[in-house]
């Protein structure tokens, strides 16, 4: 065996993998489509590709629901697919608790500069980062398998180490309490619990994709667009694979770029936003001659593949894994064959935990003053979950947190960059605004609740979430109503429901953790 190779086993078969890389993106490079079984029965495999969705779940050394995509590979893991290795029995995973300063949850782009500049402005002040990440990065600064962040994302990334804070990764966030100093953060990961007392908070929770159900969604090989890219950044080959990209936005361009120059063969972009409003975009981009650049390099790389605009996905076919694709005009369709399918129509911004702690959400962002302070006191944020804004925003207002969360003096350059990246932001919004016709994509056996796999036909439009959950179990499964609950927003106008602890699937041991009362030496 290589040394430069990592010998772990998949449903009691040895398997040589690349290190470094998740278990998912093992999996799929052995071509493993089916990483767990539905309640119907049907083969399932990773969809977002950044630990949403839950549909990646494997056992991993007797352990079950890992999510495979948010695990590195280690030398003799043992992972089961589809429930073939039982789950053994565990200990209780070890504790760790801390009392901070400033607690800054998500490591994107926002909560790096939240920390970095919370730390550099108060110097002994103590910051810690919580991430589900492997990294800090978040999901636009992903650094490859085998590579190392550059540009803006370095610069950053290396500044936030040397600023002090202390970066606890690949653990999430699952409850938030007020207490009478501040508040008290339960996290996990998965072998450990986590209990952090912190004066201050900045929520950097990003955002996620918008998934819109259609008929062959849930086969495996179907993958959201940043989804796909989070796995190609995780170690996935796509070399030689045909790929058809549908949905909207400019991140289909860096996707098909990053795929294509990986030896994807794209088949076609199909951008449902009409010609009109994308062509009007574009020509505004003179005004930002970097962002027009990066475009340029982006549709160069796929330059022989066509990008149609006012294009959508009508349906996907496969057997145990997607075939082909139809796609329309809304005149004309046509059958695209692949073995790949990126698929998805915009970005959600994660809000579960400003609900939570009681923040003010309207039209589905956290609502925020000129200090990105929330509506709760000692509690801020920044980034995707005040709007979806890109990585520039998001780094002002995580600057501007950071430094409102440490207690220290705005920094006047800011507020300025701030609205001149709202308007683009704006912009953006009006340029790629969903079409009606997506939102008759699902048939009524189409699954709506990919947990649960309840199909369209059984959801009343008439019923609140909280009636669907009771009547149905939609949103009741692992990902706690992140897909789903974002397609029926979209589709039947549904606010998204009120969020209750834990925020997501923990161990009965992180709940149950005492309370601490003194840090960590």
């Amino acid at each position: 065996m290589s040394v430069r190779s990592v010998e772990i086993q998949v449903d009691g078969a040895r398997l040589e993998t690349e290190p470094d890389i998740t278990v998912a993106a093992a999996l799929l490079n052995a071509n493993v489509v089916g990483f767990r079984t539905s309640v119907r029965g049907e083969p399932r495999a990773p969809l977002c590709g950044m630990g949403v969705c839950y549909e990646c779940r494997v056992t991993i050394d007797g352990v079950a629901h890992q999510r495979a995509c948010m695990r590195v590979v280690a030398p003799g893991m043992r992972v089961g697919t589809r429930g073939n290795e039982p789950p053994s029995a565990t200990g209780s995973a070890g504790a760790t608790s801390d009392r901070v300063d400033v607690a800054v949850i998500g490591a994107g782009p926002a909560g790096i500069a939240a920390a970095t500049r919370a730390a550099e402005s108060r110097p002994g002040a103590r910051v810690v980062v919580i991430d589900e990440g492997i990294g800090p990065g978040g999901q636009i600064w992903r650094p490859h398998a085998h590579g190392t962040a550059s540009g803006a994302a370095a610069q950053w990334i290396d500044r936030l180490e040397r600023s002090g804070a202390i970066v606890h990764r690949a653990t999430a966030v699952v409850d938030v309490e007020r207490t009478e100093h501040g508040f008290t953060l339960r996290a996990e990961s998965h072998d450990r619990t986590l209990s952090i007392e912190s004066r201050a908070i900045v929520l950097a929770t990003g955002a996620r994709e918008r998934f819109l159900p259609f008929p062959g969604w849930t086969l495996p090989n179907v993958f959201g667009v940043g989804g796909a890219q989070a796995l190609l950044k995780n170690g996935t080959s796509f070399r030689g694979k045909r790929v058809v990209i549908a949905g909207t936005g400019p991140l289909l361009l860096p996707v098909a770029a990053s795929l294509a120059r990986a030896g994807a063969r794209v088949q076609v972009v199909a951008e449902q936003a009409p010609r009109g409003q994308v062509t009007r975009f574009a020509a505004g981009l003179w005004r930002t001659p970097a962002r027009l650049a990066q475009a340029i390099s982006y549709r160069s790389a796929f330059l022989r593949t066509p990008y149609s605009t006012g294009n959508w996905i009508v349906r996907a076919d496969g057997d145990t894994s997607v075939r082909a694709v139809t796609l329309t005009d809304g005149s004309r369709a046509r059958t695209v064959e692949c073995d790949v399918l990126c698929a998805a129509f915009g970005l959600v911004p994660n809000t579960a935990l400003a609900s939570l702690i009681g923040c003010e959400i309207r039209d589905d962002t956290v609502v925020v003053d000129e200090r990105q302070a929330t509506t709760v006191s000692g509690v801020y944020c920044a980034g995707e979950p005040t709007g979806i804004g890109g990585v520039d925003l998001a780094l002002v207002e995580g600057e501007i947190a950071g430094l409102a969360a440490a207690g220290s003096a705005a920094d006047a350059r800011l507020p300025g960059r701030q609205a001149n990246f709202r308007r683009e932001a704006r912009a953006l919004d009006r340029a790629f605004a969903l079409r009606p016709e997506l939102k008759a994509l699902a048939s009524d056996d189409t699954i709506l609740c990919r947990c649960e796999d309840v199909p369209s036909g059984d959801v009343d439009p008439a019923w609140s979430p909280r009636q669907a959950k009771l009547y149905i179990r939609v949103g009741m499964g692992p990902c706690q109503g992140r897909i789903c609950g974002g397609a029926l927003e979209c589709l039947a106008g549904w606010p998204a429901d009120a969020k209750r602890p834990p925020i997501q699937p923990a161990r009965l041991s992180t709940l149950a953790a005492d309370v601490i009362t003194e840090p960590n030496s």
